[in-house]
């Protein structure tokens, strides 16, 4: 989880990692129109956390919609947090995140990595 909100914190990392998973969105769909689905942002944090973790999808669902925690590194506040997650959204959502763009985003995390060390060795 830490290393999540460092990609985040980090703009250009951010920026680069969004890039990523823009490629998951289907050709002529436009994101800001039609039925609500999960944010680019939610999907990685859900994925990361269901492949790190080794959980199925009905462990996931227990979790992301019951621990407070997890709840707020998805980007919910005081005031939504009794909106649940459904068990089919998380399903068609999560299984985008496919080998290929899991090591695309690896490639990307270890690189970051990279550039944290660098610089530490500095200081």
């Amino acid at each position: 989880m830490r290393g999540l909100q460092y990609l985040y914190t980090e703009e250009e990392v951010r920026q680069s990692l969004f890039q990523l998973l823009e490629t998951i969105t289907p050709d002529g769909v436009d994101a800001d129109n039609g039925r609500p689905g999960l944010s680019l942002w939610k999907i990685l944090v859900m994925g990361t956390l269901r492949l790190n973790l080794n959980w199925d999808y009905d462990r996931l669902l227990e979790m992301v919609n019951n621990h407070k925690t997890i709840r707020e590194m998805l980007g919910h506040g005081l005031h939504d947090e009794h909106e649940p997650y459904k068990l089919q959204t998380l399903k068609d959502n999560v299984q985008l995140l496919t080998p290929e763009l899991l090591d695309q985003i690896n490639q990307l995390v270890v690189g970051a990595g990279h550039l944290v060390l660098k610089k530490k060795r500095r200081k």
